[in-house]
C-alpha cells in the first residue's frame, strides 16, 4: 500500500531533478542549449522567407498565366457562338464577378445573354416540397414537350424553367411564346418564388449554361449538428432538361473540391455521356473554356473539361451552322381551304 513516505520520496526526486536541470542549464549546458535554440529559430526564419518567396513567385506565374489565357481567349473565342442566345442559370452562391466574367467571354464569342436566372432556395427547401408538387401540376399544361408521367416534381419544374427560357414564338422567333412567358411568370411569382431574373426575359435562348456555386448554409442552422448529406437531384434535373430542350447545355462549377454539381453530373450514368461539364470557372482559363465547350456541345460533341484524370483541357474546334430564325408561316389557310371545297363541288354540279 502506498504510504506518506512514498509521496515524500517522489516530491524530493522531482525537486532534485529540477535543481539539476537548472544547474546544468545555467552552467555547462547553457551555451549548447542556447546555440541549439538560436539555430532552430534561424532555420525556421529562413524556411519562412523561402516559402514566402516561393509563394510570391507562384502568384506571379499564375497572374501571368491568367493574363495569357485572357489575351489568347479573345482569339480562341472569336466567332465560336455567333448570333447564339445563351441563358445562364445560377445555382447556389455564384459570385457576381464570376458571372460578369462569363458574360464577357460569351460576348467575345459572339453570343448574347438572353437571361440570367437565379435558382432560389425555395427550389430545394424541404419545407416547400408540397408547394412545389402543387406548382408542378399547374405548369404541366404549359409544356409543349412534357416529361414522362412519373418524372416527379423536380423534373417537371426543371422542364418548366428551361421551356420558359427557350420557348420561341414560331411566327416571331425573336420573341418568347405565350406559354413560355407564362411559365417564367409562374415560377417567379408568390412570396417564396422559385427563381428570380436579373432582367426581363423577352428573347428565347438557343442554349443553356447551368453555373453551380457554393451551397449556402441555412442562417439558423445548428453548427454542432451532423451535416446533412448533399444531394443534387433537383440540379441534375435542371441539367437533364437543359440538354433535352435546348440546342446544347453545359454545367459549369466554381469549386474545386470534387463534391459539387459538376462531379455529380460526371458520376451520373444517364447524364455523363450527354451533358458537357467545365470545372473551376473561377479561373480565367475556365471562363474561356465554357463558351468553347458550349459550341462543341451544340455541335453534338459533349465532353468534360478541367485538370485531372479523364478530363480534357480544351474543347475541339467546331464550326457551327448559322442560326436560322425564319418565322414559320402556314402554307395555306385551313379555313379558306375548307371553304373552297363546297364551291368546287357546286361548280362541278
Amino acid at each position: 500500500m502506498i504510504d506518506f513516505r512514498y509521496h515524500i520520496v517522489s516530491l524530493i526526486s522531482v525537486f532534485l531533478a529540477l535543481a539539476v536541470g537548472i544547474a546544468l542549464g545555467a552552467g555547462p549546458l547553457k551555451e549548447t542549449i542556447g546555440d541549439t535554440l538560436t539555430g532552430q529559430v534561424e532555420g525556421l526564419r529562413a524556411e519562412k522567407e523561402s516559402l514566402r518567396s516561393e509563394l510570391d513567385r507562384t502568384g506571379g506565374e499564375l497572374a501571368a498565366a491568367d493574363a495569357f489565357a485572357s489575351a489568347s481567349g479573345e482569339r480562341l473565342l472569336a466567332g465560336a457562338l455567333t448570333d447564339r442566345r445563351v441563358a445562364l442559370v445560377l445555382v447556389d452562391d455564384v459570385p457576381e464577378d464570376e458571372v460578369a466574367a462569363l458574360v464577357e467571354r460569351f460576348t467575345q464569342a459572339g453570343a448574347e445573354i438572353s437571361a440570367t436566372v437565379t435558382v432560389d432556395a425555395a427550389w430545394t427547401d424541404p419545407a416547400m416540397a408540397t408547394y412545389r408538387r402543387t406548382l408542378a401540376g399547374t405548369v404541366m399544361s404549359y409544356l409543349d414537350q412534357p416529361p414522362a408521367a412519373d418524372a416527379g416534381a423536380d423534373a417537371e419544374l426543371a422542364e418548366a424553367l428551361v421551356s420558359g427560357l427557350v420557348g420561341a414564338d414560331s411566327a416571331a422567333p425573336d420573341a418568347l411564346s405565350e406559354n413560355a412567358s407564362s411559365l417564367l411568370d409562374v415560377l417567379a411569382a408568390g412570396d417564396r418564388p422559385l427563381v428570380s431574373y436579373a432582367q426581363d426575359v423577352t428573347r428565347p435562348a438557343d442554349a443553356v449554361v447551368v453555373v453551380a456555386g457554393t451551397p449556402v448554409e441555412p442562417a439558423d442552422g445548428d453548427a454542432t449538428a451532423a451535416p446533412t448529406p448533399v444531394t443534387f437531384d433537383a440540379q441534375l434535373a435542371l441539367a437533364a432538361a437543359a440538354q433535352r430542350l435546348s440546342e446544347g447545355a453545359v454545367v459549369a462549377g466554381t469549386g474545386t473540391d470534387g463534391d459539387d454539381l459538376v462531379a455529380a453530373v460526371r458520376g451520373d450514368d444517364a447524364l455523363a455521356d450527354t451533358v458537357t461539364t467545365v470545372a473551376d470557372v473561377a479561373t480565367v482559363s475556365g471562363q474561356v473554356v465554357v463558351p468553347l465547350a458550349l459550341a462543341a456541345a451544340i455541335a453534338d460533341q459533349p465532353g468534360h473539361y478541367g485538370y485531372g484524370d479523364g478530363l480534357q483541357t480544351l474543347p475541339p474546334a467546331v464550326q457551327l451552322t448559322p442560326v436560322d430564325r425564319t418565322p414559320v408561316v402556314p402554307e395555306a389557310d385551313d379555313a379558306a381551304a375548307q371553304s373552297e371545297v363546297p364551291d368546287q363541288a357546286g361548280g362541278e354540279g
